[in-house]
């Protein structure tokens, strides 16, 4: 029995049978077109055996799209309703037994998926997607490689390389963990209801080889945050505070980890950020 997708019209009535109404608080946008869920799954290059986390399933029309290709699916789902009747929305359309757990939960609160996941694949809200992604990255060490759908403007953030007017925290985070890149771009008519934003799709892998342990990382992203906090500083200012409390202590560490001190945040690529944390750990 092969698996078939959802169509726009059983889309809006499965939303009316269980009474969901998408709102924007939980940045609720469901995808009622099968090519762009179906674009989704092949940019992310999900094949059969792989086993795939998704982050608000909602209906359930990209879960289908995965599990079309022969691959497993962990959901997780914030809405109760969505979450019960995700299984049964998945028998009706041939999906096999075993290939498809629902984890009712909140994706921002969760630290256990069961399946051992392997590849991210999510159609975000808008709201919480990078909160989203860095606390499946870090929390997910078996998250080798994916593709999310986010609003444009996140997007290019997240992929953006340094230099780059949208290049900030996030994207420096992101870089931890390895490469992001755009993957294309999702028209507005494919949502339900149509939201006022673009979307795009961005693809990611994480590097083989970690930057470095737990402390060295959340070292990291305190100063990241205090470099982009005050942008428009120079580091040895921006930095004064994480960096033994004056410029002139900020200067040694950056001089010494091998930084201009008078650089800013958005001239600094992700491995200048983990220099600046390893030298000051070691002063």
């Amino acid at each position: 029995m092969t698996v078939t997708l959802l169509g726009a019209a059983e889309i809006r009535a499965l939303a009316a049978e269980l009474d969901v109404t998408p709102t924007k608080k939980l940045g609720q946008n469901f995808v009622v077109d099968a090519n762009t869920v179906r674009k989704i799954v092949h940019v992310g290059g999900v094949r059969a055996g792989d086993r795939v986390v998704e982050v608000g399933p909602g209906l359930g029309s990209l879960t289908l799209a995965v599990l079309e290709t022969g691959a497993s699916v962990t959901a997780v789902e914030i809405d109760h309703r969505l979450a019960a009747h995700l299984p049964r929305t998945a028998a009706a359309h041939g999906v096999p037994d075993g290939a498809l757990r629902v984890v009712d939960a909140d994706a921002l609160r969760i630290t256990e998926l069961p399946g051992d996941p392997t590849v991210l694949i999510a159609n975000l809200p808008y709201n919480v997607s990078v909160p989203v992604l860095l606390h499946f990255m870090e929390t997910f060490p078996g998250i080798e490689r994916g593709v999310v759908m986010v609003q444009a403007e996140v997007g290019e953030r997240l992929a953006a390389p340094p230099g780059s007017k949208v290049y900030g925290a996030p994207s420096v985070k992101a870089a931890w963990y390895g490469p992001w890149r755009l993957a294309g771009t999702v028209s507005r008519q494919v949502f339900w209801p149509v939201p006022n934003v673009d979307s795009v799709l961005v693809g990611f892998r994480r590097d083989q080889k970690p930057r470095g342990d737990e402390e060295l990382r959340r070292r990291t992203f305190r100063i990241v945050d205090a470099a982009f906090q005050q942008r428009r500083k120079m580091l040895r200012q921006a930095l004064a505070e994480v960096l033994g409390g004056s410029a002139a202590s900020a200067t040694a560490v950056m001089e010494a980890a091998g930084v201009a001190p008078t650089a800013r945040g958005e001239q600094l690529a992700i491995d200048d950020f983990v220099r600046i944390a390893r030298t000051s750990a070691a002063e």
